[in-house]
C-alpha cells in the first residue's frame, strides 16, 4: 500500500489538505505533454491543494483543460486583482477576474479566493472585503483569503473575515513564524509560499545568494541521510505546527515526486527543528539577501 501525504485541517475552513500542496505560478512556456504529465503527477502522488492566480500566465487555462475531469481530487485556490497592466484594486475588476477565472479553469466555483497582496489602504479604498463577501453569497466562492505579509497582515487579522492566509516562510525567511501561529489561533488556515526558497541552487531556482544563510547557519550537519537541501528545507517548513499546506512549485516531474518523497518523511525531528533555528538565530545579523517571491 502506497504511504499517503501527511494532512492537517485548513482553519475554520475544516477542510482536510495535504501539507505539500501544488504552487501552479509557473509562468515559462512548457510543451503540452510536459504540463499534462506534472499535472496528472500531482493528483497522483495524492497532492489534493492547487494554488494559482489570475495572473499567472495561462496556469488557470492547464489547470481547467488537464484536471476539470478530476475536480474532486482536489481543493482549488485561485488570486484576483490582475489586470493588463498590473493590479487593479477595485470590486469591479476583482468580480470580473472571477468570472474570467471560472471559464479558463473549467469550474462553476473555487474553494478558496484571495486577495494578491494588496496593501490594507486598497483593500479599503477598494471595498474589497464586501466584494469577497459577495462572491461567497453568490455561490461562485467558498471561502475568502488574502496573500499577504507584513505589516498588512496585522491588520487584516484584526478585522477578523478572512478565512485563509497566504504566508511566505521558510528557514531562510522566518519574518513571519509568529504571525503564522497568531493567524492559526485565530481560526484561520494557513497556506505558506516561498517554503522552500525557490529550491537548492542547481536543483530548483533558488539563487546561491538567498542560500548563504543556510551555508552559514550549517544546516548541512543536521541534514539526513538521503536529505538534499530542498528537502530539509520543506521538512523544516512542514515542522511548524500551524502551516498546513505548504504550495511548492514545479514544471518537473522528478522535482515534484522529490517534493513528494521529503514530505513523505515528515516534519524533523523537535531536536533538530530547535537546533536548526538555534543556528539561524546565531547568524541572522549576516547581511543575507532578501528573498523575494513573485507574487
Amino acid at each position: 500500500m502506497t504511504a499517503s501525504l501527511p494532512t492537517a485541517v485548513l482553519g475554520r475552513t475544516g477542510i482536510c489538505v495535504t501539507r505539500l500542496g501544488y504552487g501552479a505560478g509557473h509562468r515559462k512556456p512548457q510543451n503540452e505533454d510536459n504540463a499534462r504529465n506534472v499535472h496528472h503527477g500531482v493528483l497522483d502522488a495524492g497532492i489534493n491543494f492547487i494554488d494559482t492566480a489570475d495572473c499567472y500566465g495561462n496556469s488557470e487555462e492547464l489547470i481547467g483543460g488537464f484536471l476539470a475531469d478530476r475536480a474532486t481530487e482536489y481543493y482549488l485556490a485561485t488570486k484576483c486583482g490582475g489586470s493588463p497592466s498590473g493590479h487593479l484594486w477595485t470590486g469591479q475588476n476583482c468580480m470580473q477576474t472571477l468570472d474570467n477565472s471560472l471559464r479558463r479553469l473549467q469550474t462553476s466555483s473555487v474553494d478558496i479566493m484571495q486577495l494578491h497582496n494588496p496593501t490594507v489602504t486598497e483593500t479599503e479604498e477598494g471595498d474589497l472585503i464586501d466584494t469577497l463577501l459577495d462572491m461567497k453569497k453568490s455561490g461562485k466562492v467558498r471561502w475568502i483569503g488574502a496573500s499577504t505579509t507584513l505589516p498588512h497582515i496585522s491588520t487584516y487579522l484584526e478585522w477578523g473575515v478572512f478565512d485563509v492566509f497566504q504566508i511566505p516562510y521558510s528557514a531562510l525567511e522566518r519574518d513571519h513564524e509568529d504571525w503564522i501561529t497568531r493567524a492559526a489561533e485565530a481560526g484561520a488556515g494557513i497556506v505558506v509560499r516561498g517554503g522552500v526558497a525557490l529550491g537548492e541552487p542547481g536543483f530548483g531556482k533558488g539563487s546561491r545568494g538567498q542560500w548563504d544563510k543556510f551555508e552559514a547557519a550549517g544546516l548541512d550537519e543536521l541534514r539526513d541521510n538521503g536529505d538534499d537541501r530542498t528537502a530539509f528545507m520543506l521538512r523544516f517548513t512542514m515542522t511548524h505546527p500551524h502551516a498546513h499546506t505548504i504550495i511548492v512549485g514545479t514544471t518537473n516531474l522528478k522535482h515534484l515526486q522529490a517534493n513528494v518523497t521529503a514530505a513523505l518523511k515528515g516534519p524533523l525531528s523537535p531536536e533538530t527543528y530547535k537546533e536548526s533555528k538555534k543556528r539561524l538565530d546565531a547568524v541572522g545579523i549576516l547581511p543575507v539577501p532578501a528573498i523575494h517571491h513573485k507574487l
